[in-house]
């Protein structure tokens, strides 16, 4: 059997008496679309967390691409291809579009920093932003003050700054969160082109947009998976209907 791009073992992580994850092992693999899901306080934004380095989880191990990376820090996890959009948009408002994109180029790039100002004029950096911008659906609004976009312009902008380092695996945290019916459409319909080049694990509370874009789906109650499959399985396991999904949302 083909070797999972991520796993995580046996991952634990407690604040005081709560454990927000308790044992969770996931697999996800090179091309696939995972989707999480479970209620509120479920234990998702930690494990997803504990994923992408935030958080350190107490007991357990995570590999990705066969390493062992539990003890790395968030940057050096991105920098081997872990790249995260926010369930709390996470840009520069003050810059533009086209500046945010650049900045994650250069970012992934290993600039420093300091060279900021100059870096807004470097071809190298500006044309590959434009490139991404253009692949989510932004170009036109590449000159535009992050401010100054719609909510749902704001996700695809913190979408593409996260494309634009070249990940392996994307970690979306709610990414239609806050969205109209329409701006979530188009979302769902970005994320789709994405499908099948793209390794993405989905935390999300829209069973639309996850029944339409998630090869697998795990679900995740009181800090543990209770159930792993494709979504045909999931809408007809008894135990998820009973504790997630509702007999109306599994029919």
């Amino acid at each position: 059997m083909t070797e999972p791009l991520l796993a995580a073992r046996g991952l634990r992580k407690s604040f005081g008496a709560v454990a927000a994850t308790d044992g969770v092992d996931l697999e996800v693999f090179e091309g696939e679309t995972h989707a999480i899901i479970g209620p509120n306080g479920a234990g998702k934004t930690t494990l997803i967390s504990q994923l992408s380095g935030r958080l350190r989880p107490d007991l357990g191990r995570i590999l990705f691409a066969g390493e062992e990376i539990t003890a790395l820090p968030e940057p050096a996890r991105a920098r081997k291809g872990l790249a995260r959009s926010f369930q709390v948009t996470s840009i520069y408002r003050e810059f533009t579009a086209l500046d945010n994109v650049a900045l994650a180029v250069q970012a992934h790039a290993g600039h420093s920093f300091r060279f900021w100002r100059d870096a807004r004029r470097e071809r190298e950096l500006r044309e590959p932003a434009r490139a991404v911008l253009e692949e989510v659906g932004l170009g036109d609004r590449a000159d535009v003050l992050a401010a100054n976009l719609a909510h749902g312009e704001q996700r695809q902008l913190e979408i593409a700054m996260a494309l634009a380092t070249r990940p392996r695996l994307l970690l979306l945290d709610e990414p239609v969160a806050g969205m109209g019916v329409e701006e979530s459409q188009r979302m769902v319909k970005f994320l789709a082109t994405l499908k099948g080049r793209m390794t993405m694990i989905l935390v999300e509370h829209d069973m639309d947009a996850v029944f339409t874009l998630a090869d697998r789906i795990s679900v995740l109650v009181y800090g543990r998976v209770i159930a792993t499959g494709r979504p045909e399985e999931i809408r007809a396991n008894p135990e998820v209907r009973a504790a997630y999904l509702g007999e109306d949302e599994a029919c």
